[in-house]
This record gives structure tokens, sequence and C-alpha cells, in this order.
């Protein structure tokens, strides 16, 4: 049985409707909140390596949306530690403006919010030149590729990434199909297939774009696929050690053989 953690704001999770007005879980909440747990196992110790290394750490979560995530890191971790910061990155000003009064009203103080893209929070001088973790969760077609560049950019040690959505890489494989000579392309022949395959490849390219840029990868599933199929976690650790020219040529001979070499400004690529 899922329960709430010692010391879990019980007003926060009430606003976010994980707890009901009465304090109670509900069945959904409960599956809620288990997922919700099962995310922060992943991120835990990745933060506590941060904290025992720096007296403060920055955290940007793009996509934020109502900042779920954050508020649930925050309060489990950053609220205990008495250090470090979160940043949620979302383009809904109504949003960013309830989870500033959310923050206000929890007194978590080194939570902030910006209304801004992925794109323009690259040179945004509100936030650090470095951060130490991103996240993007469901982050929509090309919108986890630009948390991939604003973490590279900020040289980020840890990425956590939930893609969704992957209609990019999908769509040039078909708009190219016909000048496609390699026999693979009977693997994305027919439309269904393009879409799945699409979605599939352009998950791999990205882990070997992070490989390529030094990072160690681990891909995993977030939550059982009877919950949902937007299921793949890509949970990537800054290594020096990684042989990025490997994986940097192995991206470019897998761009030059689909047909998808128009892509390689999109999984931008270091010298070979």
């Amino acid at each position: 049985m899922t329960e709430l953690r010692p010391n879990q704001s019980v007003k926060l999770l009430q606003e976010l409707h994980i707890l009901t007005r009465d304090g109670k879980l509900n069945q959904d909440s409960r599956r809620k909140l288990k997922q919700v747990y099962h995310l922060f196992n992943f991120i835990e110790p990745m933060l506590k390596e941060l904290a025992e290394k720096k007296d403060d750490y920055t955290l940007v979560d793009h996509g934020a949306g109502k900042s779920y995530l954050g508020f649930i890191i925050y309060d489990l971790f950053f609220k205990s530690q008495g250090q470090g910061t979160i940043y949620g990155i979302e383009t809904r000003d109504e949003l960013v403006k309830k989870s500033i009064e959310l923050a206000r009203d929890c007194e978590f103080p080194r939570m902030k919010f910006l209304n801004l893209s992925v794109e323009a929070s690259m040179n945004d001088s509100s936030l650090p030149g470095q951060i130490d973790m991103v996240t993007a969760l469901h982050a929509c077609n090309t919108a986890t590729d630009d948390a991939i560049k604003f973490a590279l950019q900020k040289k980020s040690q840890y990425l956590v990434l939930v893609p969704c959505c992957q209609a990019e890489v999908a769509s040039i494989l078909r708009k190219n199909k016909a000048q496609t000579k390699t026999s693979l392309s009977e693997i994305w022949r027919h439309p269904l297939h393009t879409r799945e395959f699409g979605s599939q490849l352009t998950n791999v390219l990205r882990c070997l774009q992070l490989e390529a840029h030094g990072y160690q990868v681990t891909v995993t599933e977030l939550v059982g696929w009877e919950h949902s199929m937007k299921n793949e976690l890509i949970i990537a650790k800054f290594n020096p050690d990684t042989n990025k020219k490997k994986a940097a040529q192995r991206l470019s001979d897998i761009l030059g053989e689909l047909g998808l070499t128009e892509l390689s400004e999109r999984f931008f690529l270091p010298q070979l």
C-alpha cells in the first residue's frame, strides 16, 4: 500500500489533488503517488550526490505545467536540506502564476517559476549559467530535444527525460521514403510502422547524442505499460570517460544510412 512519507506537506498534496480535503487517499491518487515515488527513487540518489559536492545546487524542470514534479521533489528533498533551488520553466502564464502562489502558500522559498520557452530559457539572465540537473517529463515532440540542448549548454551533470509524441523523425522518414536506398526502409514502409519506428529511433538518436557529449545513459520504464504508453525514462549522468567519439560516429552513420542527414543540426554533434 502506498502511504505518505514522513513530513510531507498535506497542504501541497491537497492542492495537487493527491489528498482529498479531509486528508484521504483514494485509489486513483494512490496510483498517482506510487508513480511519483517511483520516479523520485531514480532522482533522489543524484540529488544526494549533488548535495555532497555542493553547498547549493540547481534543478530546472522544462515544460513544468502545474509543476507537479518540482513541488514533490522540493517537498521530499529540498525542503529538509535547506539548500538548492528548483526552477520551473513553462510557457503558459496562468500556470506559472498558480505555481508561484502555491510555492508561497507552502513556504517553499527556493522554488522559482519563469514564463519562458525552453529556447528562450537558454539565454535568460534569470537562470544561472550552470544548471546541475534538468528534467523534462512528457515534453512533446522536439521540446525534449530543446531540453537536451539546454542541458548541454548549461553543462548539467544529470538529465531525467520522459519523451512524448516524437513526430519529427517519423515525418522525415515518410517524406524521404522513396529516396532511401537501404533495404532497412522496409522497417518503416507501412504508416503504422513509420510512426512507431520513428518514435523509437528518435530516442535512440537522443541517447547517442548524449553519449557523444560525454554522458552515461540508462533507459528504463517509468511506470508499467498498463498506465501509460509514453513510458520511456532516459537518465543521463555526465561521465568524462564515456567513449564520445564512438557514439558520435554511430549517430552520424545512422543519420546517413536512414536518409536523415537533414536532422544533423537537431542532433548536433561534437567534432569527430
